[in-house]
């Protein structure tokens, strides 16, 4: 039995103005009684979350189609006509290399067209952060990147930037979805295109993009040394290979292997079960080409090219996968150290993560003396950590624990062509010095700890399994933990409800940071627990930190089988095995 609600929404599609393949398509679920399936395209409309609208592709108001997209435009089309009154708009658009990524572009790109704004539309697939770029570089008010990220082949999205190239934060995401919800019919979408108000970005934006990213570099003398650094790079059917082995080329590197079975853009990302960096599966392929050859270091793009995953070897001489808290850290103090050398650090200097990533990238940052600021997941509240203090204080990197990094501020969102040349970069000096980029992070460890990670995610599908989510939070709510693996819980962090309480004084204080269903709880050894419902997949993810001292590298297997037995109770004792 369909909800009434649910059937009403069905049948204003099958008597809209929507076209015949989207009410076959709908017509074939009722056909076949997959009740399911139709709620689950019809119960709700398509949000933003922590990274725009994203969904499964196909007909319905769940659903990332051409009318949900037409809508999420037209709603922003009316609120930049509000923002820029008397102003001639100006928007960017980019896509990935996404099944429809192109044609819901060129859709995006008709309907700003329509509305009388200026349009500068990437000719081909691009990464995420070249539309970040090119916002800041044209003077656009505002831009949009048609991707879905790493989530599965099913799933496509659509990102929304602001005119600091930043991803849309509040309040203007509310009222974006504010003015979207006050259209009724998908009549009042402007469709028909205006084509002379459409222009083509193409190769001049690739080298005022990739100028920038190779004015970043800070060693180049290591470069020159071990310019034959054997690196191993795969797209993973993405937009990576459109500029990262470019950018490389560009820093001095002359030893790049592309791997070619994943060099080819394909929405159907047909070498992996999922095109996301932090899955091994989906590195498999680059760890097999950097076996073969030996190779210093693998890295690995996403399909928007936003995040990266890389691989060293490990004191065993075996390829390792780091995790995203690893190459922050390895990043942040790399540039601190560079920084500090220079002569630049004046004390108005800092750095940025989020909730969840971390607390390792504190402790460097203290080291050095430079501020660090935490912000909810999200890079767009690390950008606007930066508007916020543009002109009093200076932006030298940030990153969150999924795998994304942003150093400079030229780009206003995660960006792993940059991280790659760094990442790249950093190898350089590490074998300069004799040193392979692990036992650089084993050295960063005696210095300041041995920081270990884990990510646990439950995937609840559907409308039931959003429910379930929500139950869980409630639940951790009412009942939080006294004690985790043997040690005292000492404080609370209800990102929530904006309150941090110490249980050992009773103390409560106010998070100044915006509402975020979260959930923290410290203990007393310094371990760190975090439980986040995911803003964009059906997910709920818990972020596990411990940490204890490391004398020497001698003693690393050993802190590391405990830090790993630590993780396991921790597990145990949540119930998250």
């Amino acid at each position: 039995m369909i909800e009434p609600a649910i059937q009403q929404k069905i049948n204003a599609w099958l008597g809209g103005n929507y076209d015949e393949a989207t009410k076959s398509e709908i017509n074939g679920l009722l056909e076949r009684d997959e009740h399911e399936a139709l709620a689950d395209a019809f119960y709700k409309d398509l949000e933003f979350g922590t990274g725009g609208l994203r969904g499964i592709m196909g007909a319905g108001s769940n659903r990332m189609n051409r009318y949900t997209l037409g809508m999420a435009t037209q709603g922003l089309c009316n609120y930049l006509k509000q923002n820029f009154p008397g102003e001639r708009v100006k928007v960017a658009i980019a896509h990935d290399c996404r099944n429809n990524s192109d044609v819901f572009a060129r859709i995006a790109a008709d309907i700003f067209s329509a509305n009388d704004m200026e349009v500068y539309l990437f000719e081909a697939l691009r990464p995420t952060p070249e539309l970040s770029f090119a916002i800041r570089h044209l003077g656009c008010h505002s831009g949009v990147v048609v991707t879905a990220s790493h989530n599965p082949k099913e799933y496509n999205g659509y990102k929304v930037y602001w005119n600091d190239g930043a991803q849309v934060t509040a309040p203007h995401d509310k009222n974006i979805i504010a003015e979207v919800n006050k259209i009724t019919s998908i009549d009042e979408v402007k469709f028909e295109p205006k084509p002379g108000n459409v222009h083509l970005l193409g190769s001049e934006m690739d080298e005022a993009y990739m100028a920038k990213v190779q004015s970043l570099s800070i060693s180049q003398k290591a470069i020159r040394n071990q310019h034959d650094l054997k690196i191993v790079f795969s797209s993973i059917h993405g937009t990576g290979i459109t500029l990262v082995p470019e950018v490389l080329k560009r820093f001095g590197f002359t030893n790049v292997h592309v791997v070619e079975e994943q060099a080819t853009p394909d929405g159907n990302f047909p070498t992996v079960v999922y095109p996301n960096p932090e899955e091994k599966e989906a590195m498999t392929l680059a760890l097999n080409k950097a076996r073969e050859i030996d190779a210093d270091l693998v890295m690995a793009t996403d399909p928007d090219s936003d995040r990266v995953g890389i691989a060293v070897k490990n004191l065993e001489g075996q390829f390792e996968l780091l995790n995203g808290n690893q190459t922050g850290a390895l990043l942040m103090n790399y540039l601190l150290l560079a920084w500090q050398k220079a002569g630049k650090l004046t004390g108005k200097e800092f750095i940025v993560k989020t909730i969840v990533t971390t607390d390792l990238i504190k402790d460097i940052a203290d080291s050095y003396n430079v501020t660090m600021y935490e912000t909810l997941t999200g890079f767009k509240y690390i950008a606007e950590k930066i508007r916020e203090l543009e002109g009093q204080e200076t932006y030298i990197g940030g990153g969150e624990e999924s795998y994304g990094y942003m150093i400079g501020d030229f780009v206003r969102d995660k960006d792993a062509i940059s991280a790659c040349a760094l990442i790249a970069e950093m190898a350089a000096v590490a074998k300069d010095r004799g040193q392979s980029l692990f036992e650089m992070l084993v050295e960063i460890y005696t210095q300041h700890g041995f920081y270990k990670e884990e990510l646990v995610s439950f995937t609840k599908k559907g409308q039931r399994g959003a429910e379930e989510i929500q139950q869980m939070m409630a639940d951790m709510r009412a009942n939080p933990p006294q004690l985790i693996a043997g040690s005292k819980v000492v404080e609370v962090s209800d990102f929530k409800h904006s309150t941090r309480k110490n249980l050992v004084t009773g103390e409560e204080t106010k998070l100044d940071l915006e509402s975020s269903n979260v959930l923290q709880y410290m203990t007393e050894d310094g371990s760190k627990i975090s439980a986040r419902p995911s803003g964009t997949e059906p997910k709920i993810k818990f972020y596990i930190s411990v940490n204890e001292p490391l004398a020497s590298k001698e003693d690393f297997d050993d802190v590391d089988q405990k830090l790993n037995q630590k993780i396991e109770q921790i597990l145990v004792d949540l119930k998250l095995k």
